[in-house]
C-alpha cells in the first residue's frame, strides 16, 4: 500500500509517516523545499517537493497513492484570515480534488478538535459538558482563525464526499510527545520547564499522546464511516492541574498565581505590551476563549474505531520534553517508539 503524508516534515505528519512505515506502507512525504527534515531523517521515504496551494504539485503526488493523510495546515495561532483560507482551506480543497482525479481508495484529513467551535462559558462551580462530534462552529472568525480555518477545511471534505470520495475526518485534541519541532520554544512544556510561565487561570483543555494520535489515524483509516468525523482525545484536565503535572514531571515549582480569566480578557487588545512579563504559551488571539472548558468525548472512536488510548499523558510530558533538550540523535529519530 502507499500513502501520501502532507504536512509531512511536522510533528503529526512526521509521527503519521512514522505509523504508517511501522505498518508496511511505502510512503511519500510531501513537503515544501525549505522544510525541516529533522522528523524524517533516517526514514525510508520518498521525498516529494510541492505545496498544496500549488494544484499541480499535488496532482502530481497524488499519482499512484492508494491513500492520503492530508495534515498540512497553516500553524495555530496566526490571525490572518486570508492565509489560513489559502493554506488549510484551499490547500484542503486542493488534495481532495488531486485524491478524486487520481482515484485514490480513501483520504485521511488530520482536522482539529478547533473545528467543533467553543464551548458554553459557565458560571463558576457549574460541572464542564464534554463536546462530541455533533458540536458545530459558533465562534466569530476574528475569535479563533485557526479554529474556524479548520472548519471551512471540513466543509471541503464534505463537498469532496458528495463528489464520491471516500473520505473520513479526525479531530485531535491537543498533542503531546517527542517531535514537536515547530513548537521547541513556544510550548508550554518547554515554558514550565524553565520557570518561563509563572502564571496560571482557568479554564480546561484534552490532551492526548501522539502515538495515541497516530493509532487513531490507522484505525479511522481501517474502520472510519465515509464523512464522518471522530475526536481523537484522551485525558480532560483544568489548565491549572495541567501545569501543576508538568511542573511534576519536569521538576520544576508549579506557578502559585491564578489570574481570573476575565482579567486576561481585558487585557488582550493590550497583550502585546505585557507578553513579556506574562509570557503566555497562546496568542492574544486565544485569550478570547480564556475560561471555558475545551473537554471532548472520545466515545465514537472508541465504538466505532476499535481505538483506545493506552500512553498516559504524563509519559507524553516527559519524552516532550527529553525530545526538546535533545532534538538531534534522540530515539525518536531512529525509528524506534
Amino acid at each position: 500500500m502507499r500513502a501520501l503524508v502532507t504536512g509531512s516534515t511536522g510533528f503529526v505528519g512526521g509521527s503519521i509517516c512514522r505509523g504508517l512505515i511501522r505498518q508496511g506502507w511505502q510512503v511519500r512525504a510531501f513537503r515544501r523545499e525549505n522544510s525541516l527534515l529533522t522528523l524524517l531523517n533516517g526514514l525510508p521515504v520518498e521525498h516529494f517537493i510541492g505545496d498544496v496551494s500549488d494544484p499541480a504539485s499535488i496532482l502530481t503526488a497524488s499519482d499512484g497513492m492508494d491513500a492520503v493523510f492530508h495534515a498540512a495546515a497553516m500553524m495555530n495561532g496566526g490571525s490572518d484570515l486570508n492565509a489560513a483560507i489559502k493554506i488549510t482551506v484551499e490547500g484542503t480543497r486542493n488534495v481532495l480534488d488531486a485524491a478524486l482525479q487520481k482515484g485514490v481508495k480513501r483520504a485521511l484529513y488530520i482536522s482539529s478538535v478547533a473545528a467543533l467551535g467553543v464551548p458554553v462559558a459557565l458560571p463558576a462551580g457549574v460541572k464542564a459538558m464534554e463536546m462530541d462530534e455533533t458540536h458545530t462552529w459558533n465562534e466569530l472568525p476574528s475569535h479563533w482563525t485557526y479554529g474556524y480555518a479548520k472548519y471551512l477545511a471540513e466543509m471541503e471534505v464534505q463537498k469532496a464526499v458528495s463528489r464520491g470520495l471516500d473520505a473520513v475526518i479526525v479531530n485531535p485534541s491537543v498533542i503531546l510527545g517527542a517531535g514537536d519541532i515547530y513548537r521547541q520554544n513556544s510550548s508550554i512544556i518547554q515554558k514550565i520547564a524553565k520557570g518561563k510561565l509563572h502564571v496560571s487561570t482557568d479554564g480546561g483543555l484534552n490532551l492526548i499522546h501522539v502515538e495515541d494520535l497516530v493509532s487513531g489515524v490507522l484505525a479511522a483509516y481501517e474502520h472510519g464511516r465515509t464523512g464522518e468525523r471522530y475526536i481523537l482525545g484522551n485525558l480532560n484536565v483544568t489548565i491549572t492541574n495541567f501545569v501543576r503535572l508538568v511542573a511534576n514531571v519536569t521538576g520544576v515549582p508549579a506557578p502559585q498565581l491564578i489570574i481570573p480569566p476575565g482579567l486576561l480578557r481585558v487585557v488582550r487588545g493590550s497583550y502585546k505590551a505585557i507578553e513579556h512579563v506574562l509570557d503566555l504559551p497562546v496568542g492574544s488571539e486565544l485569550l478570547y476563549q480564556v475560561g471555558r472548558y475545551f473537554y471532548y468525548s472520545n466515545a465514537r472512536a472508541k465504538r466505532e474505531l476499535g481505538w483506545e488510548p493506552v500512553h498516559t499523558i504524563e509519559s507524553a510530558v516527559r519524552e516532550a520534553n527529553s525530545w526538546f533538550n535533545h532534538p538531534i540523535g534522540a530515539p525518536y529519530l531512529s525509528g524506534q517508539s
